[in-house]
């Protein structure tokens, strides 16, 4: 079965995480995906670390899959060689500093002028008007503009996010949006001019902590790794370590109270009676909790939240994700070529019944030169 986007060329002059993360989901649906990069440096990800077989940990994340061609774009036959490789894509993706794009004449004005069926997105950190249009932006930097830093870490120390969140927002918005003007031209056969911003797409991730601030009249909670408006919600301590848990509504109050704290009065104790009471005696309601987790280890607790339908998670690092149980056993990891050896990445979230994802080897620098130089060349002979 073809991949739903072969036949599809998308060319993307793209570096770091927000436009990589996009065009490796286009990637993974079969397109065609050119990444041009710098001569002897490029995407400056590469360099980020060498942890995946002397490879960046954040590069072999976001680029399998993907052709690697070193252009200098400014030097005028490379230039023309891009325009060529441009001038039979379908998508040109491009998240370069702000107005670059636009004064290398590959602005979506520019490049749709001549062929309207194009999609042209561009990434960007603030959009393309208002004050703050050409300042730089970098992920953390956004995570401060939109209050997620805030909002994030204990009362005495805000905190960031501990993954490019900024990014990934922005590359889903990007990809999703990518998606929708195919869709679109299919009917219409015209392209579309995109733009996302990375305050955009995190301060709609940021939406709810800024409307409860803004009309609840009341600064950010920080609270750990507590939930700052649901209670019971949260790691408890137990007798060998800690469980969390998630108390959604007022039936599963019950059931906690009733079935596994042994405790039914708490049901109707006025501090505990509905979710805002929980979270504002939220100091009081921990000790009980834990005081009712003493005698049992982690796992015997989580049993016992199992068996009565109350959600809860043990806390695991970053590398037991790699092994976790789960998704071993729904065989969630395919095998990945990258220039140092092969290594295992977890499947695209989307599972489509009967179809694989492409997944594709990672690219080293330039790997593809000599071959899209002979096949786009003779455009501009």
């Amino acid at each position: 079965m073809r991949p739903p986007l072969d036949g599809i060329t998308v060319v993307a002059l793209e570096q770091a995480v927000a436009a990589p993360f996009a065009t490796r989901q286009l990637a993974d649906l079969g397109a065609r995906v050119i990444k041009v990069e710098r001569p002897g440096a490029g995407d400056f990800a590469r360099g980020y670390d060498h942890t995946v077989h002397g490879e960046s940990s954040y590069f072999v994340w976001l680029n399998r899959g993907k052709e690697s061609v070193e252009l200098d774009i400014k030097n005028p036959g490379d230039r023309a060689l891009l325009d060529a490789i441009i001038g039979t894509a379908d998508v040109f993706v491009q998240n370069l500093i702000p107005g670059a794009a636009e004064r290398l004449g590959l602005g979506a004005g520019a490049v749709r002028a001549a062929r309207p069926e194009l999609i042209h997105c561009s990434i960007s950190g603030y959009g393309a008007e208002g004050p703050y249009r050409a300042k730089k932006a970098y992920d953390l930097l956004v995570q401060c503009e939109t209050g997620l830093v805030m909002s994030t870490g204990t009362p005495d120390s805000p905190a960031k996010a501990g993954i490019s969140i900024a990014d990934i927002a922005t590359g889903m918005y990007a990809y999703s949006g990518i998606l929708s003007a195919l869709y679109e031209r299919e009917k219409t056969g015209e392209g579309a001019s995109l733009h996302v911003a990375m305050i955009d797409a995190l301060g709609e991730w940021m939406s709810q902590p800024a409307y409860f601030s803004r009309y609840g009249e009341e600064p950010p909670r920080r609270t750990g790794a507590r939930h700052p408006s649901i209670a019971p919600y949260g790691p408890y301590r137990t007798g060998d370590g800690q469980v969390f848990l998630a108390v959604q509504n007022d039936r599963e109050w019950t059931v906690l109270c009733r079935e596994i704290l042994r405790r039914p009065d708490l049901v109707e104790d006025p501090r505990f009676a509905a979710n805002p009471d929980r979270v504002a005696h939220d100091d009081e309601l921990t000790p009980i909790l834990e005081s009712a987790f003493a005698g049992r280890d982690a796992g015997q607790v989580a049993e016992l939240l199992d068996a009565q339908g109350i959600a809860n998670a043990r806390l695991r690092t970053p590398e037991e994700l790699t092994r976790h149980p789960q998704l071993r056993a729904r065989d969630r990891f395919r095998p990945v070529g990258t220039p140092g050896g092969t290594m295992s990445a977890l499947l695209p979230p989307i599972d489509v019944a009967g179809r694989e994802p492409v997944m594709g080897p990672v690219p080293a620098l330039g790997e593809h030169n000599a071959a899209i130089r002979a096949e786009f060349g003779r455009a501009v002979s």
